[in-house]
C-alpha cells in the first residue's frame, strides 16, 4: 500500500498505491471538493481494508483549490477527474458513473472511513440476487453511535434515519432488511440498474433528495433496496457540506425535499406510513408481510445437531414464503456464524440483556404486529405459551421436534431408572398441556401424529418433513474404492452415547470376525468420554468436524448405521444419511417415525440380527447400489422442499 514518503505542507504522508484492475467489478466513487485530509484518510481506509475485490477508483474533483488538486502526487492508480469549473455533487456523480467500468457503481462521500469486509459485504448479496438494485452500508458517527440504519420516508415525504445516535450494536439495526432509501455517502447500485433508470435525477441538482428519489425510482422499475449492517462505514456527517440549512449547499436539502414531495405524492400516500407511526414495519417496508415470531432455546447451531437444522430449515422457508421473521432464542445470545446466518436472510433476532429482561415488554409492544408464533420444544414453549395467548392475536404453532415423555418411557425400559418414569410422566403433562393450548400442532412423526389425534382429535395436526432439500448428493466413488461403517451423532443428546456405546460393546466384534479389516468413523459434537475412549486402530472418533469434511466421509465409507435403542421422533442422522444415496442399517427406533419406510428398511433389534444384515451388505456391490437408490428415491419423495412448502402452508 505504501511507497515513498513526501511532503504535505509541514507534515510528511504516505504515497498511497491503490491496486490496480482492468476489468473492476465495483467502481467506487468519490465525489469532492476540497477538504484533501478527509479524502485522503478515505482513501487510505479503502485500500486497507478491501482485499479479494477488483475494483477501481473515481475520484471526481468538482474543481476544488486545495491539495486534493495535485492528488496524483499522493496516490498512484485512481482515476482522477477535475471540474474546469464548479458543477455541484449531483453532477459530479452522474459525471463519475458515466466513466465507470465496474458491473457496480459505488458512491462514497470523502467524509468516510470504511471498515474491514465492508466491500464484500455489500457485494455478497446482490451478486445471489439480481432483484436487488441497490444496497448500502450501516453509518457510524466517529465517536460510536449510530448514524444511520437504513431510511425511512413517511407519507408527508420526510426523512428518519433509523437509528440515529443509538447503539449500533442493538439486534433492531443488525439484520438485513429492505428499507425505503439507503444514504448517498455509502451506496452501491447495479450499473445496468443505474442506466436503466437514468441515474441522479438532475431535477435535485445540486444535491440533496436525490438518494432518496433513486430509490423510489428503483422500486418502480422493481428493484429491491437493502441495507446491509456487515458493511460499517464511519461518516464525519456535516464535513461535505456543512450543517447550516440556510446557506450553501446545505439550503437545496429543504427546497429539494419539496420537490420529492411533489414529484412522489402519489406514491408517498398509497405505499408510505403515517409520520412517525408504525416503526416496526416502516422500518424495514414489512407492512404488506405477515410476522412470524419463531422461539427456540437459542440460535440454530444447523450444522451441530439435527433438531437446529430444522429448525433453520424452517426459518429459511418462511423467508422464502415472504414472512417477516422474528427469532427469540431463550438463551438471548447470538452465537456465531450461527447468528450472523440468520441475519443476513433477514431474520431479527432478540439477544442481549436488555432482551433478556424485557422479551415481555418486546411481545407485547409489538402484539398488534405478530400474526404468527411458532413455538419449540416442551420446555421452551411452556413459558411462552400463556403470555402469547393472553397479549397477541396470533395464531399458535407448537412443534415439539419429538414426544420427550415417549423418549424418557423407552429409556426407562432400558434403564429402570424410576426417575426416568418420572421424567416422562412430567414431560407428558408439559406435552399435552401444550397441544391443548397451541392452535395447530406440527410434528414430524407419523407414529406421534397417530398418537396425538387420538388424544385430541379436535385438534389441528399436520405432518411435515423433519428436513427439506432441493437435492439429494450423490457419490462419484466406487464401491469398491468405498470403506467402512459411518455413525454420526451429537453426543449431547443421549440416545446417540447410549447406541455407539452398545453398537460397539455387542455388535461391532461379530462384525469384526466377519470383515477383520472393517473400520468404524463416529461423527458428531461433545463425545463423552466413554465415547472418545472407543478410539483404536478399527474406530475413529473425529468429534465434530463441518458439513464439507462430513460429505466426504459419507462419500468414502459403505454403510450408515442407526443402533438407536430408544427415542422418539423421526431420526435426522437416519434421512442424512439416505439424502447421501446411503445404504442404512438401523434398529426399528432409527426409523420411527417414517412414512412407509418399512417398505425398503427392515430394522434389526437384535445384536446378531444388526451384525448380520452389515456382513451381507458389505461386499455386495450390487445390493450396496439397490439400497443407496432406495434411500435416494425415499427421500426424494417425502423430503423435498416442495413438501416441506405445501405442510408448512396447510398449518398456517
Amino acid at each position: 500500500m505504501k511507497g515513498r514518503r513526501i511532503h504535505k505542507g509541514l507534515r510528511l504522508v504516505n504515497k498511497l498505491v491503490v491496486p490496480s484492475s482492468s476489468q473492476p467489478l465495483v467502481s467506487i466513487i468519490i465525489p469532492v471538493y476540497n477538504k484533501w485530509d478527509f479524502t485522503y484518510k478515505c482513501l487510505v481506509s479503502i485500500v486497507q481494508n478491501t482485499h479479494g475485490i477488483p475494483y477501481e477508483i473515481i475520484v471526481m474533483d468538482d474543481h476544488s483549490n486545495d491539495l486534493t488538486s495535485r492528488i496524483g502526487h499522493f496516490v498512484t492508480h485512481v482515476t482522477a477527474i477535475r471540474n474546469k469549473v464548479k458543477r455541484g455533487f449531483l453532477h459530479n456523480c452522474n459525471h463519475g458513473a458515466a466513466i465507470s467500468k465496474g458491473k457496480y457503481v459505488l458512491f462514497l462521500n470523502n467524509d468516510t472511513e470504511v471498515t474491514p469486509g465492508w466491500l464484500a459485504h455489500l457485494l455478497s448479496l446482490p451478486e445471489q440476487d439480481p432483484t436487488i438494485g441497490i444496497i448500502g452500508s450501516k453509518l457510524v458517527y466517529p465517536d460510536g453511535r449510530l448514524q444511520e440504519a437504513g431510511g425511512i420516508v413517511f407519507s408527508n415525504g420526510y426523512a428518519w434515519n433509523y437509528g440515529r445516535l443509538d447503539n449500533p450494536d442493538k439486534h433492531e439495526y443488525n439484520y438485513v432488511k429492505e428499507v425505503d432509501y439507503i444514504s448517498g455517502a455509502s451506496i452501491m447500485i447495479r450499473k445496468d440498474v443505474w442506466n436503466r433508470i437514468g441515474g441522479f435525477d438532475q431535477h435535485f441538482a445540486p444535491a440533496y433528495s436525490e438518494d432518496v428519489d433513486i430509490a423510489f425510482k428503483a422500486r418502480q422499475h422493481g428493484y429491491k433496496v437493502i441495507y446491509q449492517p456487515k458493511s460499517v462505514v464511519v461518516h464525519y456527517e456535516g464535513v461535505s457540506h456543512g450543517t447550516d440549512l440556510k446557506s450553501g449547499i446545505k439550503k437545496y436539502q429543504v427546497i429539494n425535499q419539496q420537490k420529492f414531495i411533489e414529484k412522489w405524492a402519489g406514491v408517498l400516500q398509497r405505499d408510505q406510513l403515517a409520520n412517525g407511526e408504525h416503526l416496526f414495519w416502516a422500518r424495514e417496508r414489512s407492512r404488506n408481510k405477515k410476522t412470524i415470531l419463531v422461539i427456540d432455546y437459542g440460535v440454530p447451531s444447523f450444522d451441530k445437531d439435527a433438531g437446529s437444522r430444522t429448525t433453520f430449515m424452517y426459518l429459511k422457508l418462511f423467508v422464502d414464503m415472504g414472512f417477516n421473521v422474528k427469532f427469540l432464542p431463550d438463551n438471548f445470545i447470538k452465537p456465531e456464524p450461527y447468528g450472523s446466518a440468520l441475519e443476513q436472510l433477514g431474520i431479527e433476532i432478540l439477544y442481549g440483556p436488555q432482551d433478556r429482561r424485557y422479551y415481555e415488554h418486546w411481545i407485547v409492544k409489538h402484539k398488534d404486529y405478530i400474526d404468527y408464533v411458532l413455538l419449540n420444544r416442551p420446555n421452551i414453549s411452556h413459558q411462552y405459551m400463556d403470555l402469547i395467548k393472553a397479549y397477541t392475536r396470533a395464531k399458535i404453532l407448537y412443534y415439539g421436534h419429538d414426544m420427550h415423555y415417549i423418549r424418557e418411557l423407552k429409556r426407562f425400559g432400558l434403564e429402570n431408572n424410576r426417575e426416568l418414569l418420572q421424567a416422562s410422566e412430567f414431560y407428558k403433562r408439559l406435552e399435552f398441556d401444550m397441544f391443548s393450548k397451541a392452535d395447530t400442532v406440527l410434528t414430524c412423526s407419523d407414529s406421534e401424529k397417530r398418537i396425538i389425534e387420538g388424544n385430541f382429535p379436535n385438534k389441528t395436526t399436520v405432518l411435515l418433513p423433519a428436513y427439506y432439500f432441493d437435492h439429494t448428493i450423490p457419490t462419484t466413488k466406487q464401491w469398491s474404492e468405498r470403506n467402512g461403517l459411518l455413525f454420526v451423532g451429537g453426543f449431547g443428546h443421549s440416545p446417540n452415547t447410549d447406541g455407539i456405546l452398545w453398537f460397539c460393546r455387542d455388535i461391532l466384534p461379530i462384525v469384526q470376525q466377519a470383515i477383520p479389516d472393517i473400520h468404524m468413523f463416529v461423527a458428531g459434537s461433545n463425545p463423552p468420554p466413554d465415547v472418545v475412549g472407543l478410539q483404536s486402530d478399527r474406530v475413529t472418533v473425529t468429534g465434530f468436524i463441518p458439513d464439507d469434511v462430513l460429505r466426504q466421509l459419507y462419500g468414502n465409507t459403505k454403510i450408515a448405521i442407526i443402533p438407536l435403542r430408544y427415542g422418539a421422533g423421526v431420526k435426522g442422522k437416519t434421512v442424512e444419511a439416505m439424502r447421501h444415496h446411503m445404504p442404512v442399517v438401523t434398529t426399528s427406533t432409527g426409523i420411527e417415525g417414517l412414512q412407509n419406510i418399512r417398505e425398503i428398511i427392515e430394522p434389526m433389534n437384535a445384536p446378531n440380527a444388526f451384525a448380520e444384515q452389515i456382513i451381507q451388505l458389505y461386499h455386495n456391490h450390487s445390493l450396496l447400489a439397490h439400497k443407496a437408490e432406495q434411500s435416494r428415491m425415499y427421500v426424494e419423495t417425502y423430503f423435498s422442499r416442495s413438501k416441506a412448502l405445501e405442510s408448512m402452508m396447510s398449518a398456517l
